[in-house]
């Protein structure tokens, strides 16, 4: 017959302890961060107070003088020009869940603990970065072709950083493979 379950379980358990640690990660990473942005609610989250202030900070010096500025009934914060709002940023734009999902896979798949120290960090920094570069250019598409506006958010810069994560993922993978120096 079949193997038994205890057999099967063995022979997945690199899969399963992957997929483990994953989801564990990524629940727990996502739980704490909703709580924590609804304890916040109706004021934005710091982190997409910061995330845009730093995006106005870099508009200003490459393009004209842009402001970050809160929103006082909803948890967002518009980048504004000449007092005119151009681009609304969420809590969803400001790459959380998608450094929460470069961690869990990161610690899912495991590795050497002297790599993690300074893969996460700069995984983490070059998420922020690129995601720095996507509002950026979504405030220019915003301004300059607001008729693509939703598919460029919706599918072409979204689709940009997650393969920028992919890249970073794959960069893990193979510093990490089994047999590899």
């Amino acid at each position: 017959m079949g193997e038994s379950p205890r057999e099967l379980v063995k022979q997945f358990k690199p899969a399963l302890r992957f997929l483990g640690v994953f989801l564990a990660v990524y629940l727990v990473g996502n739980t704490l961060y909703g709580v924590w942005i609804q304890h916040l609610n109706p004021a934005a989250d710091p982190i997409t107070v910061f995330v845009t202030t730093q995006t106005a900070d870099l508009l200003s010096l490459v393009a004209h003088p842009v402001e970050a500025v809160r929103s006082s009934t909803k948890p967002t914060v518009h980048l504004q020009f000449q007092q005119e709002t151009r681009l609304v940023v969420y809590e969803g734009c400001n790459g959380v869940n998608v450094m929460i999902v470069f961690l869990a896979f990161t610690l899912g798949f495991g590795g050497r603990f002297k790599s993690m120290v300074w893969f996460i960090p700069l995984g983490l920094a070059l998420i922020h970065v690129a995601n720095l570069f996507r509002i950026m250019a979504l405030y220019a598409v915003a301004i300059q072709f607001p008729k693509y506006f939703y598919y460029t958010h919706k599918y072409l810069f979204t689709a940009s950083l997650y393969v920028g994560v992919l890249l970073l993922w794959w960069w893990w993978v193979r510093l990490n493979r089994v047999g590899h120096g």
